[in-house]
């Protein structure tokens, strides 16, 4: 475990904090990084468990540390990752929306919805070609139709996209087209997909699975970039909780505290979270008051026809006042 103490820390305070762990049977470690005092204390005994660090006096933050470490930890990194997505950057400070349809149905839904999030300032757009669904029964993709649509929609808009891939067969498929892959929530465990998207050069976008821990989320994360890629997007899209009123629970916590403990940026999906179109204004607002980087949101010019997700799905002139809310949020915490 590694303890940050605050720039202004005194003598006391450092020695207050290594006394504890000595306590605690803890070999101590003190080093001086960009004018702070770290304490780093290792020992068989759950450190971060045995008291409450956050609370001695002088300590601005605790990083636990897991056997060897993170590439993606903050420990190892003290500077924000920023991935760029064709000319677009995400984790330089200003907030970036990705905004299109849940699917790709036909080339005439595409290309409203793209021309649409574009004039309304979206940076990104979104589209699948391929999707999970819970029934076998239910709309599956247009497959290779679906990104041949997506690239051409690029070259009108200028957007770059990002699609799903769900299969570790189709992921230099989707990458001959995508200029950001996304790992969806089902495939957050998938660690032979999360190998292979790891293993070839786009950015990947990764969502928490609906059931899983932050823990679990890092550590899909450390799959990917131990496989050489980096550019990692994590993305919050609500977890199942006992509630049905809505479709998940969003964890605005995350936010922080996975900024927190990596270095990666954090995006918001309030549409897959609230699972319908009321809440996701109010979610995306909170997800950059929180800090995050940027939010996803389903755009589609006729949800009621849509064969996707239709009900969470915003209108081209109701994602258009979002922005205008968005932009007021982020502008009231200091952001553009």
């Amino acid at each position: 475990m590694i303890i940050l103490m605050r720039p202004d820390a005194t003598g006391d305070e450092v020695a207050q904090v290594v006394e504890k762990l000595g306590a605690l049977g803890a070999d101590v470690h003190i080093s001086t990084e960009d004018g702070r005092t770290v304490v780093n204390g290792t020992t068989e005994v759950r450190l971060r468990d045995e008291a409450p660090w956050d609370a001695f006096p002088g300590v601005e933050r605790v990083v636990p540390v897991v056997r060897g470490g993170r590439r993606v930890g903050r420990q190892n990194k003290s500077d924000n990752t920023v991935v760029v997505v064709g000319d677009v950057k995400i984790g330089d400070g200003p907030v970036k929306v990705i905004a299109g349809p849940c699917a790709v149905e036909s080339r005439e839904q595409l290309f409203a919805t793209a021309v649409a999030v574009k004039t309304s300032g979206a940076h990104i757009l979104r589209g699948d070609a391929f999707k999970p669904r819970t029934s076998p029964y239910s709309f599956q993709g247009l497959g290779k139709a679906a990104l041949e649509i997506m690239a051409e929609a690029r070259s009108t808009t200028g957007l770059p996209f990002v699609a799903e891939v769900l299969d570790p067969r189709d992921v230099d498929l989707v990458g001959s087209y995508a200029d950001m892959l996304r790992v969806g929530t089902r495939n957050m465990s998938n660690h032979a997909l999360l190998r292979e998207v790891g293993r070839q050069p786009k950015p990947v976008q990764l969502k928490r699975g609906m059931a899983a821990t932050i823990e679990e989320w890092i550590d899909a994360a450390e799959y990917i970039a131990n496989e050489g890629n980096s550019d990692i997007v994590m993305v919050e899209r609500g977890v199942r909780g006992f509630d049905n009123s809505v479709r998940n629970t969003l964890d605005i916590s995350a936010v922080p505290l996975v900024k927190f403990l990596t270095h990666l940026p954090v995006m918001v999906d309030p549409s897959h979270a609230a699972g319908r179109k009321d809440l996701v204004l109010p979610l995306a607002l909170a997800a950059v008051a929180a800090g995050a980087d940027g939010v996803l949101v389903d755009v589609h010019p006729n949800p009621y026809e849509a064969l996707v997700d239709g009900g969470q799905a915003l209108l081209p002139h109701e994602f258009d006042a979002l922005m205008s809310e968005l932009r007021l949020v982020a502008a009231a915490v200091g952001r553009s």
